[in-house]
């Protein structure tokens, strides 16, 4: 009875005048500050949810991004920046003007140059120079657009993957899908906005940085996709756990979280609440979604796909499905491009061809499949690195390296997308006769930003988000729509 009175007491605290001021006073300060200082309502359920803004103020010509990155940076200039001049180059010391002043990572003294490994023809109605390496890829030249005079500040792989995915080489800020996510939502209440899937021999250097959602509520951080196992990693009930169960638990879970809402108004608890939720929801969604073993055999075929491997070509069969099912922005990673000629891996003859024939038939798949869909129309495919490569030959410590590979290099490199609204069959932007620097046509990473959001109908400049007292934006206090590879 003791206990119980106790109890009783306790509980008629929170009905008390006196309670409410000694309990209450640090929270209305702290409401005060955040009035003063700029600050969100922690409150405000846009702030968790959705973006309620101004930036919604175009016509959207995508619904939907499929982002595919080479992690690593393949070369351009064995790829798709046909340069001749190189061939009579070749082997002969790199000119001084190439080097003075200029930044690299590994190169030191005075390499020689090196002329394009592999033979280039022209295809298709538009006469797009594209390397042996992509013979199925040379198939859809004419429904792409190349982008060859790309920049980046950055030169080392992880803050040049940070700046291209969350517009700043440093840690810390929302990833370009995250942007999306909170611009945007989801489709699908059943499946997240944005998903991530990576292939390769392993993670990008960026990390899970690279699809974290920095300062934003963290409901619109990338989830990480499998093409083998769990699709999720313990999206599946354990043993002697039925779905009954499990919905009882996150009822559970966020009953006791919205008490604590209530109390401290933490708008993260909210965000806690909505992952419950998600979760449970793609126990049942996700594995129906990602399951490619129901596709027929001529996908299988066109893609080059093996249910139940880890490979990109899977990853690329996911991608669609998942676009077709309304997710927003999908990222692929593919690891392994880094082609400095110090080993085998690294040789431009050795893993720089086995990373193409890992990626031609299937992102080539991809664009045909989602042609024949009628998806192209609503959809953006990107694909590229984080930078491209040097003309010249890598030498660390003066000495050229044993195998043939290339420094990374930020000052020129080249990128290809399709669909939703982007002129096709086309190159824009050129370099010069080495591929050294844009000479025309240049596009900066925040002006490749601003581009897809504006696609997405969302302004790049009024996408903001308020920070420790500012607003913040994908792409900094930068960034320029590219207008003339719009129609």
């Amino acid at each position: 009875m003791k206990l119980f009175e106790e109890l009783l007491k306790k509980e008629s605290e929170y009905f008390t005048r006196r309670h409410f001021l000694r309990q209450g006073s640090l929270g209305l300060g702290v409401a005060a500050l955040a009035s003063l200082m700029g600050c969100k309502n922690p409150l405000s359920q846009s702030s968790v949810t959705r973006y309620t803004g101004s930036a919604h103020n175009l016509v959207p010509k995508a619904k939907r991004i499929i982002f595919l990155h080479m992690a690593g940076a393949p070369s351009q200039l064995d790829l798709f920046d046909y340069k001749p001049l190189l061939h009579q180059l070749d082997g002969k010391e790199c000119p001084q003007s190439l080097l003075e002043g200029k930044r690299f990572a590994f190169i030191t003294g005075v390499p020689e140059m090196l002329g394009p490994q592999f033979s280039f023809n022209q295809y298709g109605q538009s006469g797009s120079w594209v390397s042996e390496l992509l013979p199925h890829f040379t198939e859809v030249v004419d429904d792409v657009l190349f982008m060859k005079s790309l920049h980046t500040e950055e030169f080392n792989h992880a803050p040049a993957q940070l700046f291209m995915h969350t517009g700043s080489p440093r840690l810390g800020r929302p990833s370009f899908g995250s942007w999306v996510n909170y611009g945007l939502g989801s489709e699908n209440e059943n499946l997240p906005g944005f998903v991530v899937m990576v292939s390769g021999q392993s993670a990008p250097s960026g990390g899970k940085s690279l699809w974290g959602s920095g300062f934003l509520p963290s409901i619109h951080q990338g989830v990480e996709f499998r093409s083998k196992g769990d699709p999720v990693l313990f999206v599946s009930n354990p043993d002697g756990v039925p779905r009954n169960v499990r919905r009882a638990v996150t009822d559970a879970i966020n009953q006791i979280n919205e008490t604590a809402y209530q109390e401290v108004g933490d708008p993260e608890i909210l965000t806690r609440m909505a992952q419950y939720e998600m979760a449970f929801k793609m126990q049942m969604s996700v594995p129906q979604a990602t399951d490619i073993g129901d596709e027929p055999d001529y996908i299988h075929q066109l893609y080059g796909t093996e249910p139940g491997k880890v490979s990109f070509a899977n990853n690329c069969l996911l991608a669609r499905r998942l676009a077709e099912r309304g997710v927003r922005f999908i990222q692929l990673y593919h690891r392994g491009w880094d082609s400095h000629g110090s080993n085998d891996f690294e040789n431009l003859h050795g893993g720089f061809k086995t990373r193409c024939t890992e990626i031609d038939q299937a992102m080539t798949a991809l664009v045909k499949d989602l042609k024949q869909r009628g998806m192209l129309e609503d959809t953006l495919v990107v694909w590229g690195g984080e930078f491209g490569r040097t003309p010249m030959q890598e030498n660390r410590q003066g000495k050229t390296n044993p195998f043939k590979g290339r420094d990374h290099h930020g000052n020129a490199f080249t990128m290809w997308m399709t669909g939703a609204g982007v002129k096709t069959g086309i190159s824009y932007g050129e370099t010069d006769e080495i591929g050294y620097d844009g000479i025309s046509g240049k596009i900066h990473i925040h002006d490749l930003q601003a581009t897809l959001l504006h696609q997405l109908g969302l302004n790049h400049e009024k996408l903001t988000y308020q920070f420790q007292g500012r607003d913040f934006r994908l792409t900094d206090v930068h960034g320029k729509v590219v207008k003339e590879i719009l129609t």
